[in-house]
């Protein structure tokens, strides 16, 4: 499992089946392990009328009535960082593990990470860690996930679930009637045409989870969508001068003021190359022709050629595993690193058909999840405790929005003619 580096486990953030004899002693003192949306149990407990019982208690009224001030996102829908909200669910431990995911709407990613939370949907009366697409949603062509929204598990894996990119929905709820942006992409200045803070959004989240994550899963519907590999290309591209969270720039409180870019890439300097997460490329919703082996192995030989000079191939990913036969095999040279991580998993209707012969939906969830968690990602430059990480990733996406070469970008996309003025 990924980890930062570090070995000095805190004694009060073991789980309970810990074999620690000092986990015993102060097990106690562990925060609470956030298992669902707190917007649920606020309106369960406080949104009733004045016998005490509310008029309607359904999971719909409940969320409906406190969905604009119940959630305990990390990053909010007005793209600011809340670190004081997550605070309390964290320890002083350091041997833990983030992992976070990124993709565009209904292509699976909160399903994803509640199979990875270890959510099992068939128990009565729980509800999962992050909501996924009902019906509704999908009719009404809403989202599920705002900015970012985080859950912990017992063994201390911090998920991060992320707001669709592309989205139309995003990009809806964010429009003015004069084609300007309601949200602030950049520490300040002018408001940006929606359509070009939309698609810097995409940027500015990838950014960040690459610079905090241990792992990030990139999420595709189908194989021959290949936006996210272009998404992540830019990311790879724009992420400079952007430390990980146990940076020494990031750690010293006696300034406020993180300095110029060329003093963060001193720093950075002073600490080894900059960081970067690593990437698990997964294709959802495949049909049976998209699953055949063949089709697979060349899929694995895009993506790596694809992304052959990039960052995220410069790391070598030890321990792969010769089993999953949904990573590709093919390099050319020994030399080469290691092949990027790649899943696929079939449409749920796959499994209405008794004559597939290739994987379930289920069976290939499962596997993502145990390769996933059996994954040795990349550590932090140094030791870190999960309340540092939180603290330390506020000051990363301050970077982030305040990046010299992002907002360099954004005016050669104001000046390609690309995006109305």
């Amino acid at each position: 499992m990924a980890g930062n580096g570090g070995g000095n486990n805190s004694s009060n953030s073991n789980p309970p089946s810990s074999s620690s004899p000092a986990s015993h002693h102060h097990n106690h003192q562990a925060p609470k392990i956030l298992l669902a949306k707190p917007a649920l149990v606020t309106a369960a407990k406080y949104n009733r009328g004045p016998s005490g019982t509310g008029a309607d208690d359904s999971p719909a009224s409940i969320r409906s009535r406190v969905s604009s001030v119940g959630f305990l996102n990390l990053l909010s829908e007005s793209w600011d960082l809340h670190t004081d909200r997550f605070l309390p669910f964290l320890t002083d431990n350091t041997d833990f593990t983030v992992i976070g995911v990124i993709g565009p709407p209904g292509v699976g990613k909160s399903t994803i990470m509640n199979e990875i939370y270890g959510f099992d949907p068939s128990s009565s009366g729980m509800l999962p860690p992050f909501s996924i697409e009902s019906l509704e949603t999908k009719a009404m062509a809403k989202h599920c996930t705002v900015g970012i929204e985080p859950r912990i598990t017992s063994e201390r894996i911090i998920l991060l679930d992320s707001q669709p990119v592309f989205s139309p929905s995003v990009l809806a709820e964010m429009i003015r009637p004069d084609g300007l942006s309601t949200v602030s992409i950049f520490g300040g200045g002018e408001p940006l045409p929606a359509e070009m803070a939309h698609e810097l959004m995409s940027i500015q989240l990838g950014v960040l989870l690459s610079s905090i994550c241990h792992i990030i899963l990139v999420v595709s519907e189908g194989v021959h969508d290949n936006n996210m590999w272009r998404l992540m290309a830019t990311v790879d591209l724009l992420k400079h001068n952007i430390p990980d969270p146990s940076s020494l720039s990031l750690s010293h409180p006696q300034s406020s003021n993180l300095g110029s870019d060329k003093d963060i890439k001193d720093k950075i300097q002073e600490v080894g190359e900059e960081y970067m997460a690593t990437p698990v490329f997964v294709h959802t919703k495949l049909h049976e022709q998209d699953m055949a082996p063949h089709y697979i192995v060349q899929v694995n030989k895009a993506l790596n050629q694809y992304f052959r000079s990039s960052s995220f191939n410069k790391q070598k990913q030890p321990n792969a595993s010769k089993e999953n036969t949904l990573v590709s095999e093919s390099t050319d040279s020994d030399s080469d690193p290691a092949p990027l991580k790649s899943f696929f998993i079939p449409s749920k209707s796959n499994a209405d058909y008794p004559g597939t012969q290739y994987e379930s939906f289920h069976s290939s969830l499962w596997k993502l999840r145990d390769q996933v968690l059996s994954m040795s990602g990349p550590s932090f430059s140094r030791t870190v405790s999960e309340r540092d990480w939180l603290k330390n990733t506020g000051k990363i996406w301050e970077l982030v929005k305040n990046s010299s070469t992002i907002s360099d970008y954004c005016r050669t996309l104001q000046n390609s003619g690309l995006f109305r003025r």
